[in-house]
């Protein structure tokens, strides 16, 4: 490398046989023209640099031999979009335009590498985020910028990599390739498939961070977008460009109600992306069965950054999601976005920034660990009308140890995000399913995300179920119990039992608005609680027969009219007539 000495900067030129006077003298004249300095050129021998030069003027190299500008060439060529069916076209049209020309390239040095983390010397000018190149084709991403070295995080295993091996700057940011054809295929966190099904055709390329749109590209969360579970959409509606947080212990349904949240996007013409970070890959890969079984791969995407991957591409896996998310978003088209989970997230964050010795904080996380969830979930939005009114919804997934919502990850995303979704494992482990606490989950949107057949459905439904849980509470210390605390009781138990819903099968509005004015009309007290499951889906299924014309009307137009209301009413009251041995009501 260049250096300076008693005797001036240094320039080092590697060629099979020394420069001549002339050649010489334009170099210097060169050094002049480019750096405004006087450089000393010293020629060393190198017979591997057929057919040109090497040059080494700082940590700048110009590679004029024949591999330098065959390399040149193949960077031309790489990614060239195939048109009806040949790329020869492209490629003669490539070839006849090409020039080579010598550019600098800057290169570095591997001081130290292991766990993912290569530390590299000589890059002066390398940014945050741009992309390294390593021996063997090994790709990194610039994470540390000191005044003499660089911290990088590796993508691929750094097996090729060794002490003193050369990295070069390449100029780009991280980003993934973007494009339609990846809906319905398993891809890893860099976009390159992994399902075993061949390559993927992009039409673009997108860098996996970008800002967050601004105020006034945004328009209101107003658009519901149902989740098809009784208890998530009378209750904590999500609407179209909202970041509601999933949260609770391990085991208790996390998963499950963003599956069936995807599984009630068909026919609605929502591009659904699912981001696994950290699992077993038998877990994602049943996940995917069970989704093609459904007919959702149709308009899903996976990305999947298992257990069994580096650190870093589990820390750049949501971004990747985001960025694919953003492409279908800015096309004007509707998109839900999953992350599980961002706690696994935060801790391959930590620690690839311990390996990168930067300073621990608060439970050994660093300080910008809150950032690190920030600029990933801001970039969800419902863009104005002018930039075409597209969404991105984002269901944020968070485990949370013993229910201690106040640990560090989980406050800061509760903070970042629109509502939270708590499941508790005592709901759970009863078999309330979803497991939705209804006192610790919320909606900040709230009624705006519903439709006012829903909101008008709903009615007082969670002040009478916080009723129930506050009573439920109170009389078990009591023996003796009234008839109006009894009846009031009753009345929650059959709340409770209508929420519950079998999973892989989210619920139209039409079913859903008719359970709810049934169940808030108190029809559902004369079922034994051990029947409230089969009685509401035949009932449901009666509906849907004897009244089609009731349920189509519900769903098209988002209404409930009082006239609605009303047959409703009757037809529950026919249909427990005629089932009324069947399921032992009773008065």
């Amino acid at each position: 490398m260049a250096k300076t000495n008693k005797q001036g900067r240094v320039a080092l030129l590697y060629s099979a046989t020394p420069p001549t006077p002339a050649q010489e003298q334009r170099f210097l004249q060169f050094f002049l023209e480019k750096y405004h300095a006087d450089y000393r050129l010293e020629w060393r021998e190198d017979k591997t640099v057929d057919r040109g030069f090497r040059l080494e003027v700082g940590t700048d190299v110009y590679d004029w031999s024949a591999k330098g500008r065959a390399e040149q060439f193949r960077r031309a060529v790489t990614g060239l979009t195939v048109e009806n069916g040949s790329v020869i076209p492209l490629l003669r049209e490539t070839v006849a335009q090409w020039t080579p020309k010598a550019m600098a390239e800057e290169i570095g040095t591997v001081v130290a590498v292991g766990d993912g983390i290569a530390t590299v010397s000589g890059l002066e000018n390398a940014a945050y985020g741009e992309i390294l190149l390593f021996e063997g084709g090994v790709r990194g991403m610039v994470q540390n910028l000191s005044e003499d070295r660089v911290g990088c995080i590796l993508f691929d295993e750094n097996d090729e990599i060794c002490e003193g091996g050369s990295v070069r700057r390449t100029g780009k940011t991280a980003g993934v390739p973007v494009g339609e054809a990846f809906i319905g295929r398993v891809i890893n966190a860099l976009g390159a498939p992994i399902d075993g099904k061949g390559d993927i055709r992009a039409d673009g390329y997108r860098p996996v961070e970008q800002p967050a749109p601004a105020i006034i590209d945004r328009q209101p969360v107003d658009t519901p977008l149902e989740t098809g579970l009784l208890a998530i959409d009378s209750m904590f509606p999500i609407g179209r460009g909202q970041r509601e947080l999933i949260i609770g212990d391990r085991q208790t349904g996390k998963t499950a109600l963003a599956v069936d949240t995807i599984l009630n996007q068909k026919g609605k013409n929502v591009v659904c992306i699912y981001v696994a970070i950290g699992q077993k890959a038998s877990s994602v890969a049943g996940l995917v069965r069970n989704l093609t079984a459904r007919g959702a791969m149709d308009y899903t995407i996976v990305i999947n950054a298992s257990a069994a991957d580096v650190a870093p591409l589990q820390y750049i896996a949501p971004y990747a999601g985001c960025a694919l998310g953003e492409f279908f978003m800015q096309q004007g088209r509707d998109v839900l976005i999953v992350y599980d989970d961002l706690t696994k997230h935060a801790i391959a964050y930590r620690a690839l920034s311990l390996l990168l010795e930067r300073s621990p904080g608060r439970e050994a996380y660093p300080g910008d660990v809150f950032y690190l969830h920030s600029r990933l979930l801001e970039r969800s939005a419902h863009l104005s009308n002018a930039l075409g009114g597209g969404s991105m919804t984002a269901l944020p997934i968070v485990e949370t140890q013993s229910g201690d919502v106040s640990a560090y990850i989980p406050t800061n995303i509760i903070s970042i995000t629109d509502g939270q979704i708590f499941l508790e494992s005592q709901l759970f482990f009863s078999g309330q399913r979803p497991a939705v606490n209804v006192g610790l989950s919320v909606s900040r949107v709230g009624g705006d995300a519903q439709t006012k057949a829903m909101k008008k459905a709903a009615g007082a439904l969670r002040l009478d179920l916080a009723q129930y849980r506050e009573m439920e509470v109170f009389t078990q210390f009591a023996s003796d119990l009234d008839d109006a605390t009894k009846a009031q009781l009753r009345y929650g138990q059959g709340l409770m039992r209508m929420l519950r819903q079998p999973q892989y099968q989210p619920l139209p509005q039409h079913s859903q608005v008719i359970l709810l004015v049934i169940g808030l009309a108190h029809r559902l007290e004369p079922v034994p609680l051990g029947e409230i499951g089969n009685y509401t889906q035949a009932l449901l299924a009666w509906f849907a027969q004897e009244r089609a014309a009731l349920c189509a009307r519900i769903d098209d137009t988002g209404v409930l009219r009082p006239e609605d209301r009303e047959e409703i009413l009757t037809g529950a009251a026919a249909f427990a007539a005629a089932r009324e041995s069947d399921y032992g009501i009773h008065e």
